[in-house]
C-alpha cells in the first residue's frame, strides 16, 4: 500500500521542494498552505486551503486526508515578531503540533516536525541531537516546546532541526539571507553583517531531501539536518558577494551587542550530522555548491 502523505506549509520555501521532490516521485500526497496555492505547478497536485492555528479545520482536512504521513513545515519562523506576538507565536508553533500529534495518535500516522537550532543557547555549537538545549527567545522556546508535546503526545514522531534555510521558489512570501544580501548588493546598498554569530547555512533542495529521507523510512527521533560549513554570517555574506561577483566593500562588519534585536540570538550554533549521514544517507552540498546551483536556478 502506497502511503498518502499531507504537507502543511506547502507554499514556504521547504514546502515547495518537498512538493517538487514528491511531484517527481509520483507520490500520493496532498499539499495544504494557508491562502491559494503558490505552486507552479498547481495543477498537477492535490491542494487544499488549511490554518493549522484553526484546531476545526486542522481536523476536518485531516479526517478528510486520512495521512499515513504529516509532514508540518509551517512554523512562525521570525525570530522578533514571536517576541512581539507570543499568542500567535504559540497557536502556530506549539499548539497546532499538539492537535497534530493527538490526532496522529489515534490514528497511527507519522509526524515530521521541523526544527531549529534556535533550540541552543549557543555557548558550545556545534550540537549533536542529544546536546541540552536552553533557548534564549520566545521562537526558540517554542519550537522546543513543540519538541516536547510531540514526545508526550505517543505518536510516532521525527523532528529534523535545520539551520537558516537559502533557496529559491516562485511567489516567495519572505526572503533568505542570500536573496538578501544578493539584492542589496545589486542595488549598490551599503549592509552591516554581524561578524559574532556562527551559522551552517541549509540549502532548501537538502533539507527537503533530509525530509524525504525521513519520512520515507519513518525513521524516529531528532535529526539534524543543516549545512555541513559552519562560518560567520559576515564571512557568508562575503561568499555570496564572491559567486554572484558583488561589491564586498559594501559589507561592514557589525557586533552583535551593537544591534538593537528584539529577541537574543544564540552565538554559535552548528550541527553535528554523524547520525543523518549514518542513518539516512544524507549528504549536504557545501554552501559554494548551493550558491552555485542558486545562481544556475536563478539564470
Amino acid at each position: 500500500m502506497e502511503k498518502k502523505i499531507l504537507i502543511t506549509g506547502s507554499n514556504g520555501l521547504l514546502g515547495q521542494k518537498l512538493v517538487d521532490l514528491y511531484l517527481e516521485d509520483g507520490a500520493d500526497f496532498v499539499a495544504t498552505s494557508t491562502g491559494e496555492n503558490r505552486h507552479p505547478k498547481g495543477s498537477k497536485m492535490k491542494y487544499i486551503p488549511l490554518d493549522i492555528t484553526s484546531s476545526g479545520d486542522l481536523k476536518r482536512v485531516l479526517e478528510n486526508v486520512k495521512p499515513d504521513i504529516i509532514i508540518n513545515t509551517a512554523a512562525m519562523t521570525n525570530v522578533d515578531a514571536c517576541e512581539n506576538e507570543p499568542k500567535k507565536c504559540q497557536a502556530l508553533n506549539v499548539t497546532s503540533v499538539k492537535n497534530m500529534a493527538s490526532w496522529a495518535k489515534k490514528n497511527n500516522a507519522f509526524v515530521l516536525h521541523l526544527g531549529t537550532d534556535f533550540i541552543f543557547d549557543g555557548e558550545n555549537g556545534p550540537y549533536t541531537e542529544e546536546d541540552e538545549a536552553n533557548p534564549l527567545s520566545l521562537y526558540g522556546q517554542s519550537k522546543l516546546d513543540s519538541e516536547k508535546v510531540l514526545k508526550e503526545s505517543g505518536c510516532r514522531y521525527a523532528v529534523a532541526r535545520t539551520i537558516l534555510v537559502y533557496g529559491l521558489v516562485a511567489n516567495m512570501s519572505r526572503s533568505n539571507i542570500v536573496l538578501w544580501a544578493k539584492s542589496m548588493l545589486e542595488q549598490g546598498k551599503e549592509i552591516t553583517i554581524v561578524d559574532d554569530q556562527f551559522r551552517s547555512p541549509t540549502f532548501a533542495e537538502d533539507l527537503a531531501m533530509g525530509c524525504y529521507l525521513i519520512a520515507k523510512g519513518e525513521h524516529e527521533g531528532v535529526f539534524n539536518i543543516s549545512g555541513k560549513d559552519l562560518k560567520s554570517v559576515y564571512a557568508l555574506v562575503q561568499e555570496i558577494a564572491e559567486v554572484y561577483g558583488l561589491d564586498k566593500s559594501l559589507i561592514k562588519p557589525i557586533s552583535t551587542g551593537t544591534l538593537s534585536q528584539t529577541a537574543p540570538r544564540p552565538p554559535k550554533t552548528g550541527f553535528i550530522l554523524d547520525k543523518a549521514e549514518r542513518i539516512l544517507g544524507y549528504q549536504p552540498r557545501s554552501f559554494s555548491e548551493g550558491l552555485e546551483l542558486l545562481k544556475k536556478q536563478l539564470q
